[in-house]
């Protein structure tokens, strides 16, 4: 896997918006952040726009992405919020400059069909914050371990053992995603592919049935057969019905990956929650357990 050049302070960095629209003040202020960060950021021509929930019509948004991609001076391309509309512009994209030419591509939730379209052409990209979850605060941890990441500081993460995880010591490449987008584009020629490789999945807002649903649709296609392991963040904001399902949503994915004898650690600090820490997808990473906690690294 190809790991695009890390910036350094005063490099460009392009706010494009390839999926829902986004509040303009949301754009201005991360355009500014960054700027007083140390970084040249530049707006896409139609990153602030609007038809209907997307920003900008497909052809506008594919025009963001394209010159981001195509600008020789741009380091990174952020991508402003998720929504839904990304997997809409890929077959619109030229992907041989990214090739000829790789920068990094940051972005999560909606942002998943990009980064699987990008890890399959063999060249790594950030799942992290967004402007859209850009704040006030001057210690905006999600923003600052992001360009930490960017500017090539290796990843060390800490965080709590579930009751329910089983990985002891893990290492493979790590790939995945907004679990929802993974699932929408299964069977597609951007399917992730996921065999000796360490599974991410986070998800938003989603009913516990569903949950299982989208489980049984991997289960069902093996892909549980096929994967080193699975790290789950943040399932947030999960719904039941009225009649309950009868399990959380860590409990359901815990008996897909006992049945299937998969290692599983869960807590991890990203996705849809206020601690969305960075990570590089299609780069390895080691995962081990040490007392209450797991730890985390990634060394480029």
């Amino acid at each position: 896997m190809i790991i695009p050049p890390f910036l350094s302070k005063g490099d460009k960095i392009a706010i494009v918006s390839p999926a829902g629209t986004i509040a303009p003040e949301k754009i201005d202020f991360a355009k500014t952040t960054l700027q007083k960060l140390g970084f040249d950021a530049i707006v896409g021509k139609h990153a602030k726009s609007k038809h209907f929930q997307y920003a900008g019509t497909d052809k506008e948004r594919t025009a963001d992405f394209q010159n981001a991609l195509n600008d020789k001076h741009i380091k990174a391309i952020f991508c402003a919020r998720g929504g839904y509309g990304s997997a809409r512009i890929i077959d619109m994209v030229d992907w041989s400059v990214l090739q000829s030419k790789p920068k990094w591509i940051v972005g999560y939730s909606d942002i998943t069909a990009i980064h699987s379209t990008v890890n399959k052409l063999g060249i790594a990209s950030i799942h992290g914050t967004m402007p859209v979850n850009y704040t006030q605060n001057k210690k905006d941890e999600n923003l600052l371990k992001l360009l930490n990441v960017l500017m090539g500081t290796p990843i060390h993460y800490t965080f709590k053992k579930s009751n329910l995880c089983s990985i002891n010591k893990l290492e493979a490449e790590i790939t995945g995603g907004n679990l929802s987008v993974l699932y929408s584009i299964r069977g597609t020629k951007i399917d992730a592919k996921l065999k000796d490789k360490i599974l991410f999945i986070e998800d938003l807002n989603e009913y516990l049935y569903h949950l299982d649903r989208m489980l049984m649709n991997f289960a069902l296609g093996d892909i549980f057969s096929n994967i080193k392991g699975l790290i789950v963040g943040g399932m947030t904001d999960m719904k039941d019905n009225n009649d309950p399902y009868g399990q959380t949503a860590q409990e359901i994915i815990a008996s897909h990956t006992h049945k299937h004898k998969i290692p599983v650690c869960f807590n991890f600090p990203s996705g849809h929650q206020e601690i969305n820490m960075p990570f590089i997808l299609g780069n390895n990473c080691k995962i081990e357990t040490t007392g209450l906690s797991y730890t985390f690294r990634q060394n480029y």
